[in-house]
């Protein structure tokens, strides 16, 4: 059974930094590309980040280059996403997925960015 749970959201202010994680189980993770998504309030769901299964290539949607990263390690079969320079239209909840089209998802955990 695929289990992706996240955690490591929170408050924080304009200009901080997050680290999200996804601790994953029931597929080999380190055959898997990964990926981010995130869903702002009362919007659909958007890719945010992906990485391959060897961690050398990274991609990241245009709105979160620069400021976020994402990384995994493959020995403890997780996700990271380390999130810095956060702005308000970073507010959303953040799901980690093993497909690219978000489907296979954990339960997200919630971002808020705000004074």
């Amino acid at each position: 059974q695929v289990q992706l749970v996240e955690s490591g959201g929170g408050l924080v202010q304009p200009g901080g930094s997050l680290r999200l994680s996804c601790a994953t189980s029931g597929f080999t993770f380190n055959m898997n590309r990964m990926y981010w998504f995130r869903q702002p309030p009362g919007k659909g769901l958007e890719w945010v980040s992906s990485i391959s299964f060897g961690g050398l290539d990274t991609q990241y949607a245009a709105s979160v280059k620069g400021r976020f990263t994402i990384s995994r390690d493959n020995a403890k079969n997780r996700l990271y996403l380390q999130m810095n320079s956060l702005r308000s239209e970073d507010t959303a909840k953040y799901y980690c997925s093993k497909d690219e089209k978000g489907d296979i998802r954990g339960q997200g955990t919630q971002v808020t960015v705000s004074s």
